[in-house]
């Protein structure tokens, strides 16, 4: 049998100057100096060079749907932490009636408290809001005022008690980390109607992260390119986009001649790799936002009573209401794909009421609930919201019984989510839970039926957006496993009808 010399046999090959700053990361910058400099004839050429190189799919070019499409645009409001369905969105008079009564049912428990299975009674009172008559937390007044655009769904339910997992498979269809985020299949699949901005962007809080932090905005296995951008709404919108120290034209021009040289070589000695071309196209998106995203995101351009609706002239909500706001101004930009997450102060999972669910749930709703409502009468009164969806959701929901006398733990059984515009039912809840709110049993709806109808109402098929990995066709649904399917009850035009259409 033929022997080879192991990799520690051989002699390390030696790198000429030349080879050195080849393969070393000087030329990704190439392209984000030409749309400084205004090199318009040879930033024209690399892009050709890299489309040519390039998968078709690897672009942020628009792609046709597969059908005709009821919205064009995503906001997903992440409410990290586990919102409480039986404090916001599932009066449950029996659970009232029950307090302190021990559950017939014994409930999952995650952490220590609530082994004693003792119902707890909702702090709040609820009241029917707008024409539907949708019934609404007193702790949520304000999305209660735009209850007749509200689609709410409390039969959802999800997979995992731990907010991580749970996190994950609401972002991104499975409780695995490294797969695509919901926004990173929508990009791919769409593209964007903006070539100047990312088609995916994320708004944190500037003061840090959530759970999981950017674990939640992944590409995944997608190219680069479909990953998703921060973009502060503190200071700078977009870090790292200005030379820290400027330097002369002529030193400029002579470095970008030479990178480009050495970008060139490189994708004619390795055609069949695109990790260069990827980089290249994220560097010319950075250098096109340089140009745009300063000015996009000038909210001084804004009225005085536009920043009042999303709450800038109170300390308490100006925040998340500006997050709102630039999310409604991304969109109305072309951006496909806008993430807004919730503050990190006093938790960086506020909606985790474990100690006490009354001053808890207070405390973060009197932060987002004004804002959010906020964001989706803009929207409606510009003409957006038909074509925009907005989902404001948790990862998963909280128990029915006590958890030290005044909290709740996790519920991965039950919880409660709201969508409105993008050709979602207005005005409608769908599905119940059991009389204590434990567990969805109505209409039950899995994270993966979300994301199907959330597709859907995009123009796309869940079964046939797919990415080739291994040898299988990945989905964001894993359609043909997890059996997922359009939710046709949520929507305002029947999907028979809309099959006619």
């Amino acid at each position: 049998m033929r022997s080879f010399p192991s990799a520690y046999d051989r002699p390390a090959p030696v790198l000429s100057r030349r080879e050195l700053l080849r393969a070393s990361g000087l030329g990704l910058g190439s392209l984000a100096l030409a749309y400084m400099m205004h090199c318009d004839a040879l930033a024209a050429e690399t892009s050709h060079a890299a489309a040519s190189a390039m998968p078709l799919s690897a672009d942020l070019l628009p792609k046709p749907s597969h059908f005709q499409p009821s919205a064009k645009a995503v906001i997903m409001l992440m409410q990290n932490g586990g919102p409480s369905q039986m404090e916001l969105f599932d009066p449950k008079p029996e659970l009232n009636r029950r307090d302190g009564q021990t559950h017939d049912v014994k409930v999952e428990t995650f952490q220590k408290g609530s082994e004693a299975n003792k119902l707890m009674r909702c702090p709040f009172t609820f009241h029917r809001r707008g024409k539907c008559g949708m019934e609404l937390s007193e702790v949520i007044p304000a999305l209660g005022s735009v209850a007749d655009e509200l689609c709410l769904v409390r039969s959802m339910f999800s997979e995992h008690l731990n907010h991580t997992e749970a996190l994950v498979l609401m972002n991104t269809g499975k409780i695995f980390p490294g797969r695509p985020a919901l926004g990173s299949w929508i990009s791919y699949g769409l593209g964007s109607e903006n070539q100047n901005l990312p088609a995916y962007i994320v708004l944190r809080d500037p003061e840090g992260y959530n759970t999981s932090g950017n674990m939640l905005w992944q590409n995944g296995w997608l190219p680069a390119l479909y990953r998703g951008t921060e973009v502060s709404s503190k200071g700078t919108p977009v870090l790292d986009l200005h030379p820290a120290a400027p330097i002369s034209a002529r030193a400029a021009r002579e470095n970008l001649d030479f990178l480009a040289r050495l970008n060139e070589e490189h994708r004619q000695q390795h055609t069949d790799e695109n990790e260069l071309e990827a980089r290249i196209r994220n560097y010319e998106l950075a250098a096109r936002m340089q140009l745009s995203a300063g000015e996009l995101l000038d909210l001084s351009q804004e009225s005085a009573a536009t920043k009042r609706l999303y709450g800038l002239d109170n300390p308490v909500t100006n925040g998340y209401g500006l997050r709102c706001l630039m999310a409604r101004r991304l969109i109305e930009s072309g951006v496909r794909f806008v993430q807004v997450f919730p503050p990190v102060k006093p938790s960086f999972q506020p909606w985790d009421a474990h100690s006490n669910v009354k001053t808890e749930n207070e405390q973060i709703a009197a932060k987002t609930d004004l804002p959010s409502a906020a964001l989706i009468q803009d929207l409606k009164n510009r003409g957006l919201l038909e074509s925009t969806i907005v989902i404001w959701t948790g990862e998963f929901g909280r128990l029915p019984v006590s958890q030290n006398g005044h909290g709740r733990d996790h519920n991965r059984n039950a919880f409660s989510l709201l969508l409105s515009g993008g050709g979602f039912r207005p005005g409608h809840v769908h599905g119940a839970t059991d009389d204590v709110g434990y567990r969805s049993v109505e209409r039950r709806v899995s994270v993966q039926d979300l994301h199907a109808t959330i597709l859907h109402q995009l123009g796309i098929d869940h079964t046939r957006l797919s990415f080739p990995l291994n040898g299988r066709d990945e989905t964001l649904t894993d359609a043909g496993v997890t059996k997922a399917g359009v939710i046709g009850d949520l929507l305002a035009t029947p999907l028979h009808l809309r099959a006619k259409a």
